[in-house]
């Protein structure tokens, strides 16, 4: 499939904005779906990384894709490549969000590219975010999305790397990534991607073993872990994803300090294989 990458750029730059409220509500099915997996937070005070809950896009049912994401082509660019996933990013914590606050989430389309990869071609799409409250600026992401071709019929999706020697960690979660799991977490973020919960969707077109689980579960994981182990510091992380993460069995979240000061978290599926990894450092 050919890609006019010149007239995806012409997407670079392009804004918009959204407004939600971190209610008390969304706060409770936060902390049900994720607890005991959270890093302490004062009272008050919304858990990390709720603000991927916020100011969802939300499409009418006939703007839906096959795949259950909304259409392309309003604010994300029109990449012809159907599938698509959460390839990673960064993300700065500045101040924590409270129960009750007005957030408005400011949003950038930023560097659009494309490489051939081993399984096909590849469009990765960043998108920059600031998320502000009536105090300031709470928190900058850039989040990468990644467009890849419909799987050929019969192709196994592609194995995350062999493990190495297993990597020592200071603090480890044992996490049940259970089909409800996913369930509840695609609806607090009025997520409609059809990998999530549709099972022979997913193993039928997409070609993966079953349902995967969500980047951003993996990276809710990451951030609490790293903020258990530094003492709730502010955070400066810097993750990708590896491979996908297929939902049935216990996976781990691990996190270790490292010599220089910063912390490396990752999450492991039960054959020991590194799903996704991140490092935050001091900024």
């Amino acid at each position: 499939m050919s890609i006019d990458l010149d007239a995806l750029k012409r997407w670079t730059g392009r804004t918009e904005a959204a407004t939600d409220l971190v209610t008390p509500r969304l706060v409770r099915s936060f902390e049900a779906t994720f607890a005991p997996h959270l890093a302490p937070y004062a009272e008050g005070e919304a858990p990390l990384a709720l603000h991927w809950c916020l100011a969802p896009p939300i499409a009418a049912m006939g703007a839906i894709g096959t795949d259950g994401h909304a259409a392309k082509g309003e604010f994300l660019p029109p990449v012809p490549l159907p599938r698509r996933m959460w390839a990673g990013g960064t993300i700065e914590t500045l101040a924590p969000l409270r129960t009750g606050d007005e957030v408005t989430r400011r949003s950038a389309i930023g560097d659009i590219s494309y490489k051939q990869g081993r399984t096909g071609p590849l469009c990765f799409v960043a998108v920059d975010h600031e998320l502000v409250t009536p105090r300031g600026i709470a928190l900058r992401e850039r989040h990468n999305i990644v467009y890849r071709e419909a799987a050929r019929p019969g192709a196994p999706a592609s194995p995350a790397p062999a493990p190495e020697d297993p990597r020592p960690a200071d603090l480890v979660w044992q996490v049940a990534s259970s089909p409800v799991f996913l369930f509840r977490y695609s609806a607090i973020t009025f997520n409609s991607h059809r990998i999530h919960y549709d099972y022979p969707y997913v193993t039928g077109e997409e070609g993966y073993d079953g349902l995967v689980v969500h980047g951003p579960i993996q990276a809710t994981l990451l951030l609490n872990i790293i903020a258990t182990l530094s003492g709730g510091e502010p955070i400066k992380l810097d993750y990708r994803g590896i491979a996908p993460l297929i939902a049935g069995d216990d996976f781990l979240v691990k996190a270790r300090r490292l010599p220089d000061g910063g912390i490396a978290a990752w999450t492991e599926g039960s054959d020991g294989r590194v799903r996704m990894e991140g490092i935050s450092r001091a900024a």
